[in-house]
């Protein structure tokens, strides 16, 4: 085992950093990585497969986990119909498209109905990357792109406990899937609800005697335990992880067990990678060429024109909405979960596994290059589009910039008031005055910390001195 660790480790650490140095995602170096160990570049296993797989497993917990972690529940809030609007036509329009694709191959509905899954996700890390990197991350379409891709993950887990239903029973039953999804529905909102109720005023009560080794241990702790919970109840593991990652997103402490995560959460997020290039066999690439060229072009096409829809329909500039679109041209970590998923049931055609990672390492490659023909291409349309549309065009982004002038108050104070409608219905429903003002203070106080984190007040010793010196001046 620790010879298996050591192989990966320093194969997927030295094509990391080449990968780095060519400024590339290391992703891509760790799926190169796994091609490298794998048994059909040499003919042999240079690890244990069954080792890697087992890590790898564990390794898509924690994504999951982290993924949850980052979920705010205020963002989603603030942007609303953006990324409502927007996220259901990138997924309904790349899902109809997938499964189009899939037909027209000649695929069964069980395969073109995973493959339909793959392609309708983007990946989060990728896409704030690039922006990042782009030096975009205070342009005004990142709001919304930041809502949308959390609202694709939250769908993204649901439709991995779906499939992994629909697979293992081998067929589509209208009205089970109904049901499944209603089941679905209210076990998610109670584990939310009680998560809410019950573990932030747990973590606050405690809080005085958490250090960072007994919160980390707690956190995954709690994380596993809803894993556990999840599988007893018939779902599957990595719906308990994002659940509970998104219970812990509304603690006092869940930007420092962000951090505390973050290591682990690389570490064995590089092994599911490798793990995901060991399946690749390099001969399949080259026989799947054409295949892997036109998946990349139904992808980069479909989540331009989607979510550049979607995002228009939402209520962004054209020029924001079609930012978006271009930035949203890959499929990521759910692709290749998805992906992982079909084979291991059996229910997916071999072919497609190598042809998904590959079209991904492709559309990877190619974001940050389309995404720098956004402007160009605005221009182009602009110049060339009808007076009738550049003029619904122009009165958008006067509606938008007047919205944004007009908006006042802080985002807190706006968060707020959506929870005070929301307190107010509750209370005159079906739960108590106690209840609600506990979910309340629970949801609210997270953003209090996160508003007074911004100002940093002058700790007692720092504002003493401070008071000498205007003394002294005086």
């Amino acid at each position: 085992m620790v010879h298996d660790l050591y192989i990966l480790m320093i194969t997927a650490g030295i094509v990391s950093l080449l990968f780095k140095l060519l400024k590339q995602p290391v992703v891509l170096g760790y799926i190169v990585a796994g091609i490298l160990v794998g048994p059909h570049l040499f003919g042999e296993n240079l690890v244990n497969h069954e080792n890697v797989e087992a890590w790898g497993n564990i390794g898509v917990l924690f994504v999951l986990f982290c993924i949850g972690l980052e979920f705010r529940l205020k963002n989603l809030v603030s942007s609303g119909k953006v990324a409502i609007v927007g996220a259901a036509t990138i997924i309904i329009g790349m899902m109809v498209l997938g499964y189009g694709v899939g037909r027209w191959a000649e695929l069964d509905n069980m395969n073109s109905l995973f493959l339909a899954a793959m392609l309708c996700m983007s990946s989060t890390t990728i896409v704030m990357k690039a922006i990042d990197e782009a030096g975009l991350s205070k342009a005004r379409f990142v709001k919304g792109a930041t809502s949308i891709l959390i609202f694709e993950d939250i769908v993204a887990v649901v439709l991995l406990v779906l499939l992994s239903s629909i697979a293992v029973k081998n067929s589509f039953e209208g009205v089970e899937l109904l049901k499944k999804v209603g089941v679905l529905a209210i076990t998610l909102v109670v584990w939310f609800v009680v998560g809410i109720l019950v573990i932030p005023t747990l973590i606050r009560k405690v809080r005085p005697y958490l250090n960072d080794e007994t919160l980390i241990i707690l956190s995954l702790g709690l994380c596993l335990g809803m894993v556990l919970t999840a599988e007893e109840a018939g779902f599957s593991s990595a719906l308990g992880a994002f659940v509970m990652g998104m219970v812990l997103a509304e603690t006092l402490e869940s930007h420092r067990i962000e951090h505390l995560m973050a290591p682990l959460k690389n570490v064995f997020a590089a092994i599911f990678f490798v793990s995901v290039g060991m399946m690749i066999n390099p001969s399949s690439l080259l026989e799947y060429w054409p295949s892997i060229l036109f998946v990349s072009f139904v992808i980069i096409i479909g989540m331009i024109v989607f979510g550049t829809l979607g995002c228009w329909w939402g209520g962004e500039t054209f020029k924001d909405a079609m930012s978006t679109g271009f930035s949203f041209v890959q499929i990521g970590e759910f692709s290749f979960i998805i992906a992982a998923l079909g084979s291991k049931l059996g229910v997916t055609d071999p072919a497609i596994y190598p042809i998904i990672v590959a079209a991904s390492v492709l559309t990877t490659f190619l974001t940050p290059y389309i995404m720098k023909a956004t402007v160009p291409c605005y221009n182009f349309l602009y110049k060339h589009a009808s007076g009738r549309f550049r003029s619904k065009i122009d009165q958008r982004e006067k509606d938008v910039e007047l919205a944004e002038q007009a908006a006042t108050g802080s985002d807190e104070d706006k968060f707020l008031s959506h929870a005070d409608q929301v307190q107010h219905a509750l209370r005159h429903t079906i739960v108590t005055k106690r209840v609600v003002k506990l979910f309340y203070t629970n949801m609210s106080e997270n953003d209090k910390k996160e508003q007074s984190d911004e100002v940093l007040p002058s700790t007692p010793k720092n504002a003493e001195s401070d008071k000498k010196d205007e003394t002294k001046d005086a």
